[in-house]
């Protein structure tokens, strides 16, 4: 069974249940390279012509990432985590490192719930802050019963180490497209969580091809560190794998009082 056949039945949502599904598309038979990259002409800006099912990259209104500027206070339901620890199941997927999660793990929103299928980074951030990047940007992807998908976004600056991370690149698989699942290797990704919760949340889509809409976001407002080393590290693998940010286009942020 492929790594995306692999992805799909864990998450058996179709070809939305991950961010990064379908950036495992290439040819089962002959293996060929990624029909999309973050640079040259399948970088982001041609994304919408290199296949018909890109076409919301280029065509899209509610398109991600974004920079978060003028944004309304509301009263907003807090997002409740519910994350347990699960073995850990590591790829590099030659787009981003991507951990695959253990069924079991949810958040809540306002009655709504959504159960973690996968994280993985960018560098540098996608979102940005009133115009201001930072070093690098988690996305937790979540999908409802239903498919509906919904994308906690941690923003990560240099300074202290995260016990998360440091765990992680240990095990960084030594090959691309080949999962790696370290024997009794277990994480939380609580670890990980900024100790204030409260976000910004938008509507938006897919930050890598087919750039599929109607994805929920929520961007967490207190960024969490990890060190110099850890930015280094993982810059050698993917120095830049973020998509610029996108226009509005009518759409209100809002912010959690």
């Amino acid at each position: 069974m492929s790594i995306r056949q692999i992805l799909l039945a864990i998450a058996g949502l179709g070809t939305l249940c991950t961010n990064l599904v379908v950036a495992q598309d290439k040819d089962k038979d002959n293996k060929t390279a990624h029909v999309w990259s973050y640079d040259g002409s399948h970088g982001p800006s041609h994304w919408g012509d290199l296949n018909p099912e890109f076409s919301a990259c280029k065509a899209g209104h509610q398109q991600s990432p974004i920079d978060i500027g003028q944004h309304q206070k509301a009263d907003l339901p807090s997002i409740e985590f519910d994350y347990k620890r699960s073995p850990l199941h590591i790829i590099d997927n030659g787009h981003t490192v991507m951990i695959n999660y253990a069924p079991g793990s949810f958040i809540r929103v306002g009655g709504k719930q959504y159960e973690l299928k996968q994280f993985h980074f960018h560098r540098p951030s996608e979102e940005k802050i009133n115009g201001k990047t930072f070093e690098m940007e988690v996305h937790l992807v979540h999908a409802d019963t239903d498919g509906k998908l919904a994308v906690v976004a941690i923003l990560l600056n240099k300074g202290s180490d995260n016990a998360l991370v440091h765990e992680l690149w240990n095990d960084l698989p030594k090959e691309k497209e080949e999962e790696e699942a370290p024997e009794q290797v277990q994480i939380d990704l609580t670890q990980l969580l900024p100790a204030n919760l409260g976000y910004y949340t938008f509507p938006g889509s897919l930050t890598t091809p087919p750039c599929s809409e109607n994805v929920t976001w929520f961007v967490l407002k207190q960024p969490v560190t990890i060190t110099g080393t850890e930015i280094a590290r993982f810059s050698s693998l993917y120095h830049n794998n973020a998509r610029p940010v996108q226009p509005l286009d009518g759409r209100m942020v809002l912010e959690n009082k």
